[in-house]
């Protein structure tokens, strides 16, 4: 028996063209060696797409490729992520599962106050499968407390549990301050626990609970990501003995720089200098830039000229992050490493609750960020974009009053 397991692919993440591309890429190989693998099924632990409706040319080509598995009868298996649904509630993952393309093993009843989830059984292995779907701002929390984990435990068979949340037994040490669950949280004696949602690569094993997994993003998701881990991966399962499979499409350079005491100008130089002693060998170019400048701030590097040298060193694209670069002129704000969901979740809780009233705000305000943030599609109007942006607002708005009443 072989399956794979894969999370957080995210297609359409990278507002860069480039990099976008690189996404898709990561996913496409990733296809391709479930294939070469000959595994019996693949898992999908959530965040499939970066948005409910990514890109026609996306969407397109992922269609593709998980049709590439069911023409060669190895069956999809999902939960969706936080990053799946619309701001409606709404996802495209449940048209892949009307034509056959995959099959959502979140499924289940509510009996009393407790959640009952049944378990969806592979065909060629008997392996059964189920799991809790992942939503933003830990708002699955509800799920796991009322998950009824006896009937699950009691069920015999070789079990998959699912899962796309952060779980405090898998997290490194630089996400220590992260919000997490327990491992208890979830039923004990499965064989095998398929992660996402966190970005890393990790595996445990403790009392009750083996193979509990974070496979790490098909491909990384922003510049901190793209430094820590370098390329995207999977997991291979053969006799529930998991292996990580690296999924590596570009190299990736670095070149960290000292700014103290520094003009822009100094700054630009030395970078252009440093670069032109570097073979590039169609790598990603990762420019960090830190320290306190004299003068100027980071929009005075001369960012154009060192791209075109980059480029002409056969560099494959060029990301610069100068979060930690301040200036004499000007001290500005720096949030690290933070992604932009994570800045956003940060702002929300600490101005939860300066609103009397019975509805879940955080919630309500993450809803309306997700529907405004969201890109005209493809050959859509401007007036048909308006129109459809109102409609998600009133759907969020409606549904609060419906709560609060």
């Amino acid at each position: 028996m072989k399956f794979a397991h894969i999370a957080d692919i995210h297609i359409g993440a990278w507002r860069d063209p480039a990099l976008k591309e690189m996404n898709l890429q990561a996913f496409i190989k990733a296809i391709d060696i479930v294939l070469e693998e000959k595994c019996d099924f693949l898992l999908i632990a959530g965040d499939l797409l970066n948005t409910a409706l990514p890109a026609v040319d996306q969407l397109k080509e992922t269609i593709r490729q998980l049709k590439r598995l069911a023409q060669a009868k190895i069956p999809t298996y999902y939960i969706a992520g936080s990053h799946d649904f619309s701001p409606s509630g709404k996802t495209l993952l449940d048209v892949l599962e009307e034509v056959d393309l995959a099959t959502n093993v979140t499924r289940g009843t509510i009996e009393g106050d407790m959640l009952k989830l049944k378990f969806t059984i592979d065909p060629k292995t008997k392996v059964k499968i189920t799991g809790l779907l992942g939503k933003k701002g830990m708002l699955d929390k509800h799920y796991y407390e009322a998950l009824d984990r006896k009937s699950l435990e009691d069920e015999p068979g070789e079990k998959i549990f699912m899962f796309h949340t952060s779980i405090t037994e898998l997290k490194p040490e630089n996400l220590q301050q992260m919000e997490s669950y327990s491992l208890t949280f979830m039923p004990r004696g499965f064989k095998y626990y398929a992660g996402g949602h966190v970005h890393i690569r990790k595996t445990v094993s403790i009392d009750g609970y083996n193979n509990a997994i974070y496979p790490g993003p098909a491909f990384p998701c922003n510049f901190s990501e793209l430094e820590k881990l370098e390329y995207g991966s999977l997991m291979i399962v053969e006799d529930w003995k998991p292996r990580m499979v690296p999924l590596k499409l570009k190299p990736v350079k670095t070149i960290r720089l000292d700014a103290d005491g520094k003009t822009p100008e100094n700054v630009s130089s030395e970078i252009r200098r440093t670069i032109q002693k570097e073979e590039m060998n169609d790598s990603i170019l990762l420019l960090r830039i830190e320290g306190r400048l004299t003068q100027g701030t980071s929009a005075d590097l001369d960012n154009n000229e060192i791209m075109t040298i980059a480029l002409k060193q056969g560099a494959y694209h060029v990301l610069r992050n100068t979060s930690k670069l301040t200036s004499e002129e000007l001290d500005e704000t720096s949030v690290g490493t933070l992604s932009t969901e994570e800045i956003e979740e940060r702002i929300l809780k600490e101005h939860a609750g300066q609103i009397k009233n019975s509805w879940n705000e955080t919630e309500t305000a993450e809803r309306l960020l997700s529907t405004l943030s969201q890109e005209k599609y493809e050959g859509e109007k401007t007036s048909d974009y308006e129109k459809r942006l109102m409609e998600d607002t009133d759907t969020i708005f409606n549904s609060t009053q419906n709560r609060e009443a």
